[in-house]
């Protein structure tokens, strides 16, 4: 009896130290913000809006470790990627007018951004996360926003912008009483030859 209370001295004396170092070495994580919002550049605008691509990607995402168990977690995420024309790169001498006739040269169309939609996307499950779940996450998010972008630049989001600007600028060319329009783009050529 008398051994078996020094052995539980001894263990409580040892929990109790192992308690106290991992108390003292232990991360304690503090978070404090303290915003100025300072407004830095104004920038003009003259971005040409044209298409938006809505993109959904269902992304299993796993972290494998040695020592803990594998950790997954199931994205559903919404992005959205927009082409655009730059307006501002447009020059005078990429304007001619002959009578009721116009001849445009369009800037090449780009894409002006690609972001994911945080408010529509979800995080549907995770597995096996516990303290790993919002680092897990995060890795997800950035793996997504990229295979994205590279799935934009694959896709055909730039014809559909060349596309989209005739259709948007053919009405406002003919309103202005221009009955023929000439529009190329940029080391292109011509796209339509007259409407």
């Amino acid at each position: 009896m008398i051994k078996l209370l020094k052995i539980l001295i001894v263990v409580a004396v040892i929990g109790v130290i192992a308690w106290f170092i991992a108390a003292k070495f232990s991360l304690k994580t503090t978070v404090e913000s303290k915003h100025q919002l300072l407004l830095h550049r104004v920038e003009s605008m003259g971005k040409l809006e044209l298409v938006k691509y809505r993109i959904s990607d269902i992304l299993e995402h796993k972290n494998k470790t040695p020592f803990l168990p594998e950790a997954s977690v199931l994205l559903i995420i919404k992005a959205d990627a927009v082409g655009c024309i730059d307006l501002t790169r447009l020059k005078s001498e990429d304007i001619q007018v002959y009578g009721d006739s116009a001849v445009i040269q369009l800037p090449q169309p780009e894409i002006c951004y690609i972001k994911i939609d945080h408010k529509a996307s979800r995080v549907y499950d995770t597995k096996m996360a516990f303290f790993r779940e919002a680092d897990l996450v995060d890795e997800a998010y950035k793996n997504a926003e990229q295979k994205i972008a590279d799935e934009v630049r694959k896709s055909d989001i730039l014809q559909q912008t060349r596309v989209n600007a005739l259709n948007v600028l053919r009405p406002i060319l003919t309103g202005l009483g221009f009955s023929k329009m000439t529009l190329t783009f940029e080391n292109v050529g011509k796209i339509n030859a007259a409407f």
